[in-house]
């Protein structure tokens, strides 16, 4: 059998996801990462992977959450908003600092299981998706720097710059196609690691579903000014549908678990960091919930172990 974690994006709503695998982790008393042979994660996701994979506990990562928050998603509200007209909302400064006082200078080859990280390569409109060293195909990303992986994947329109990596390539949050990554999680463990189907779990964590709110759009011809606010929504909705459906297609339905309640629109924001508490309030409850499947499923056997430094 081989397990599957997949992690959506979400800016500070990671703290879903990072609450949820903390009282999963709280109660099996052990790392959460141990028990799956492959962990993707797209923007918010992917910090939450890449952390994952170097060996930090979920608690340790929904600290980094509550603590560097505030400070990565701070400032005056009015002058975030003129800011935002023209410019990105947020500096990538506070962002960076805090993810390299927990990563370090730590590559993806250092970590302790198989990564998935998608981004955007704005130069060629391609998906650009860093990888662990697990397939003797997979020859450059191990030696990239875990801190480059997480602010490309994390670079938001709007809301963070693009992120140059090293060699120069503008890269964007992979949320702009993959944002929920269990199908791209899937399609890596069938074709490139050519896992069996019948021998796959998946476990897909997003962070909080809202429904779509379409209103007069339904009914009539209406232009930019009515639907500029809304379209982003409906393709994160409808990505997200493809994704977990092309999953369930290859796999079967019943071995595609997803964790992603529904709130009302608007509740939670990609930075509305006073909504935290409330955040990591229902991963706790969702995962007492959901523990009984995933001691069944998930939690029974540590997966094989893996190292990518021979």
């Amino acid at each position: 059998m081989r397990r599957i974690l997949a992690i959506d994006g979400g800016g500070i709503k990671g703290v879903f996801p990072a609450s949820f695998l903390s009282t999963v982790e709280d109660t099996l008393n052990d790392r959460v990462a141990k028990y799956f042979d492959l962990i993707v994660g797209t923007s918010t996701g992917g910090i939450i992977a890449l952390a994952l994979g170097l060996g930090l506990s979920a608690k340790q990562i929904l600290d980094f959450y509550e603590n560097a928050g505030p400070r990565i998603f701070g400032g005056n509200r009015l002058l975030k908003f003129l800011r935002h007209i023209g410019f990105s909302k947020y500096s990538q400064g506070p962002l960076k600092e805090a993810l390299t006082s927990v990563f370090r200078d730590s590559t993806m080859r250092d970590s302790n299981t198989r990564l998935v990280i998608p981004s955007l390569n704005l130069e060629t409109g391609e998906v650009y998706v860093y990888k662990t060293p697990h397939h003797p195909k997979l020859e450059r990303d191990g030696k990239v720097g875990v801190v480059d992986v997480a602010l490309a994947t994390s670079a938001a329109p709007t809301y963070f710059p693009t992120h140059r990596s090293a060699a120069g390539t503008p890269l964007i949050d992979g949320g702009m196609w993959a944002n929920n990554p269990t199908g791209m999680a899937v399609v890596e463990a069938i074709g490139i690691l050519g896992w069996p189907r019948d021998s796959l779990q998946v476990l897909s964590i997003g962070c909080t579903t809202t429904p779509v709110g379409v209103g007069w759009g339904r009914d009539y011809a209406l232009g930019l000014g009515y639907w500029g606010s809304k379209v982003v929504d409906i393709f994160m909705t409808a990505q997200s549908s493809a994704s977990l459906g092309t999953a369930q297609l290859l796999v079967g339905h019943e071995r595609v678990v997803r964790v992603s309640p529904n709130v009302g629109k608007g509740r939670f924001a990609i930075d509305s960091v006073g909504e935290m508490p409330s955040l990591k309030g229902l991963g706790d409850s969702e995962a007492r919930k959901s523990l009984p499947t995933l001691r069944k499923v998930f939690l029974t056997t540590p997966a094989e172990a893996v190292s990518f430094h021979s």
